[in-house]
């Protein structure tokens, strides 16, 4: 199956470290080699004014989006390689690398998907394998690609635009995502990513990993990759980095396992109270 990994922090900070190591499970160190992708969120007005950092703030969250997907392995593309090298800063990080099990290797099947509701972009990104999902979706959100993932994508997007007449707040979303996940997990494995420019969802079905870095920071090792990194040499004392992968990328520190079924949420780096 796939692999996800997602990162959340209060500050704009680069993945470059934590996705060498994950591209190498893209036909490497691992058989994920069906393609790749990744989406950063960035948000940042014409005067240079950084967004907003409070939930309860209306504007709050990042709603510029690049996103880079490809048909090839992770470990040889070069796009991937770009990625590596040039060092994107970013407060929400989707990236999935595909084994595929629905739907041929292809760029319209490649993760993580994109949609626009409540004028913002949604990213989503699928580890698993569903069966006999068919759901009924109407004219607004309809898959791309024939992947099992972009369909369940649309009826979450489909169910949110039904259930709120806006963009609710975050722990509301939560709520809504809890219930929409519970009636997907039964057909199968259903790990997902997803994020709005304001926080990162992230149940497990049935697993998932995290690890929230803040001060004092510590050196980490790669599992996947001979490279190690002093966080403390690059971050603030404020500073908060939440990471969620499908299996831990370093040796050295302590990674929590979500239990199966739970569904949490990073806000600002750290994991939210709803």
């Amino acid at each position: 199956m796939c692999q996800l990994l997602g990162m959340n922090c209060n500050t704009p900070t680069d993945v470059t470290f934590s996705f060498r190591g994950f591209a190498q499970r893209g036909g490497r160190t691992d058989q994920h080699a069906d393609g790749w992708g990744i989406a950063f969120f960035e948000g940042q007005d014409p005067a240079g004014h950084a967004a907003p950092t409070d939930p309860a703030d209306p504007a709050f969250g990042d709603k510029g989006l690049r996103h880079f997907v490809d048909h090839q392995p992770a470990c040889d593309s070069p796009v991937a390689e770009l990625i590596r090298r040039y060092p994107i800063k970013s407060r929400n990080v989707i990236s999935h690398i595909r084994k595929a099990t629905q739907g041929q290797v292809a760029l319209e099947n490649c993760h993580p998907f994109v949609r626009e509701l409540w004028g913002r972009y949604w990213v989503f990104a699928h580890n698993g394998d569903l069966k006999n999902f068919a759901p009924r979706l109407h004219a607004s959100f309809r898959p791309v690609g024939s992947t099992d993932s972009e369909r369940a994508f649309c009826w979450i997007m489909q169910e949110l635009a039904k259930s709120h007449a806006s963009l609710p707040s975050v722990p509301e979303l939560t709520l809504t995502l809890r219930e929409l996940a519970a009636q997907i997990a039964p057909h199968g494995v259903f790990n997902f990513l997803l994020g709005n420019g304001q926080a990162l969802w992230a149940p497990a079905s049935p697993q998932l990993h995290y690890v929230e870095r803040r001060h004092p920071f510590a050196h980490a090792r790669l599992a996947d990759e001979d490279l190690s990194i002093n966080f403390a040499d690059h971050a603030g004392q404020n500073d908060r980095v939440a990471v969620v992968v499908t299996a831990p990328l370093t040796t050295n520190e302590i990674w929590t396992a979500l239990a199966p079924g739970e569904l949490k949420v990073f806000v600002n780096g750290a994991l939210g109270d709803a």
